[in-house]
């Protein structure tokens, strides 16, 4: 047994379940700030429009839908992949729960800025524990591998779909949407830094950066 997966196991299972509870609160962040929510959350936000369902249920049904598509890519699952599907949706509407919705505009930036510095953070606690890559950034992988297309024009072939669909169905695209897009990858890699749990010859081990 390796010191990752034997002395290091509490800490891994801590960071999983902490970091995604917070992207959770994260994605709650942005979406109540209402400057453009990120790609994902878009198309769920466009979705809630024409369903009886919370935020969070729909975020799970759609995690669920893209498990599926892992399917004839040969896409393997983690725990990490599972858990993500059936705790970030969950975590989310907690924070919908708790947090309220700001009418001015200082305020609306403040809690856009809190969520994608909260949700970068969750990303480096649960992807630094290693336990596997989240259903959308699966999906990612496995169309890279598949078609052998460079992983940014996968990702954000993928992205623009999502944020298409999304804004016709009524989610909220803004300042917000290009802002996540520029920034959550360099944020996303620092925290991932910070947090990698190593193995014991001192080097991190993760998987690729991953989003929800």
């Amino acid at each position: 047994m390796t010191p990752l997966a034997g002395r290091r196991l509490p800490r891994r299972i801590a960071q999983l379940l902490v970091g995604l509870f917070l992207y959770g609160i994260g994605i709650a962040f942005m979406v109540r700030g209402a400057i453009g929510a990120a790609p994902w959350d878009v198309l769920t936000q466009g979705i809630a429009n024409h369903v009886p369902l919370s935020f969070g249920l729909i975020t799970i049904c759609v995690s669920v839908i893209v498990l599926l598509l892992w399917i004839p890519l040969r896409q393997r699952l983690g725990i990490g992949t599972i858990l993500n599907a059936l705790l970030v949706g969950p975590s989310a509407d907690v924070g919908f729960w708790l947090l309220p919705s700001p009418e001015m505009l200082w305020l609306k930036v403040l809690f856009f800025v809190i969520g994608l510095v909260t949700l970068a953070a969750a990303t480096g606690l649960y992807i630094g524990a290693n336990f596997g890559p989240g259903p959308r950034d699966g999906l990612m992988t496995g169309l890279h591998q598949r078609t052998g297309r460079p992983i940014w024009l996968v990702r954000t072939a993928i992205e623009v779909t999502v944020v298409i669909v999304g804004w016709i169905l009524g989610g909220n695209v803004g300042v917000g949407t290009v802002a996540f897009a520029l920034l959550v990858g360099p944020l996303c890699q620092f925290f991932l830094r910070v947090f990698a749990v190593r193995s014991g010859g001192g080097e991190p081990r993760h998987d690729p950066p991953a989003g929800e």
